[in-house]
């Protein structure tokens, strides 16, 4: 070996007393290899500095250098929720400026939680970014077992020692828009949640109760799940439950989108009739010509501070539930 070029796996053998072949079994993942072997081949990657390929940089590093985007949701809902993609458009961002690389793993249903868990069993990754976290999901055990530092998008649903948070304020944004409806002189608001298995779902109608108040009616709270479909069946049954509401506070713009149409539908004009307040505020609603006030989530700075979340974690720090401040973008709709 000259200073001219770097190591090579015949360096590595040569140091290590063993043969190539045995280098190449290490790397690949130690199969019949002693462990004397795999010792010395470690511990010669390490003196040499060979970087030659991921698996030898992991050995001698302990880290991949790759985060997983872990989405407890199916390919269906990836492409149908803006949230979702642009998410993993700002994450990926936020990670261009390091030497990270993002694998994206997709677990909403059993056999994709399956695929997901033995991918982070195997220590592919130094990280897990967790996104549509939801409560009594199996694959929360899988990541306590991975061993690695979790990033919860959102609230973290169960206390652990390596799950971190990084969300929008929820609770605040939904009061904001509660008190908003309120101001523009609306007295039945009525609320479409998200889904009440996740923590952004709880903490928004957790948000909706403290600004409502005393005055809360059962029968204009009515659970949604983020699809389009879930806000028509809400709108219905609204209309027939409580035909005098004159607010709509809804979980997600993709569903508020949906409850505008349907209003409409039912003969109700917005905002004369129904003043409506989405949450989201994402490219995808602020260029669109439905006019729709919506609680912003930053998520630029979402996207920077989960990455920020991961370089700590991997350095063994202890995790923290960051909340961010939310705005309400007032548009045509209320």
């Amino acid at each position: 070996m000259t200073a001219e070029r770097p190591p090579t796996i015949a360096d590595v053998a040569a140091v290590a007393g063993v043969s190539r072949g045995t280098v190449s079994r290490v790397l690949r993942g130690g199969d019949r290899v002693s462990l004397t072997a795999q010792r010395a081949v470690r511990q010669a990657i390490d003196t040499l500095g060979y970087t030659g390929n991921a698996h030898a940089r992991s050995l001698s590093t302990g880290r991949s250098d790759s985060i997983a985007f872990l989405l407890s949701e199916t390919e269906e809902r990836l492409f149908a929720d803006p949230t979702f993609s642009v998410l993993l458009r700002g994450l990926a961002k936020a990670l261009a400026p390091t030497d990270l690389a993002l694998t994206l793993l997709i677990a909403g249903d059993d056999a994709g939680r399956e695929r997901a868990a033995r991918f982070l069993s195997g220590g592919h990754v130094d990280a897990i970014v967790h996104v549509s976290a939801h409560e009594n999901d199996p694959i929360s055990a899988d990541l306590v077992r991975c061993d690695r530092p979790v990033v919860v998008c959102g609230r973290p649903l169960q206390d652990h020692p390596r799950f971190w948070g990084v969300r929008a304020d929820d609770c605040g944004g939904a009061r904001h828009a509660v008190r908003h409806l309120k101001e523009r002189g609306c007295r039945h608001i009525a609320t479409i949640t998200g889904a009440l298995d996740s923590g952004g779902g709880q903490d928004r109608l957790r948000g909706y109760l403290q600004e409502v108040g005393e005055d809360v009616r059962p029968e204009l709270i009515v659970p949604g799940d983020y699809t389009a479909t879930s806000a028509v069946t809400a709108v219905d049954r609204l209309l027939t439950e409580a035909p005098d509401l004159d607010g709509l506070f809804v979980g997600s713009d993709l569903m508020a989108r949906a409850a505008l149409v349907r209003l409409r539908d039912h003969g109700r004009r917005v905002p004369e009739h129904v003043k409506v307040v989405g949450f989201d505020d994402l490219e995808t609603t602020v260029n669109d010509d439905v006019g729709l006030t919506s609680v912003r989530q930053p998520i630029e700075q979402i996207c920077t501070e989960i990455v920020r979340a991961v370089h700590r974690g991997r350095d063994g720090e202890d995790p923290v539930d960051v909340i961010l401040p939310t705005r309400l973008i007032c548009r045509s709709s209320s």
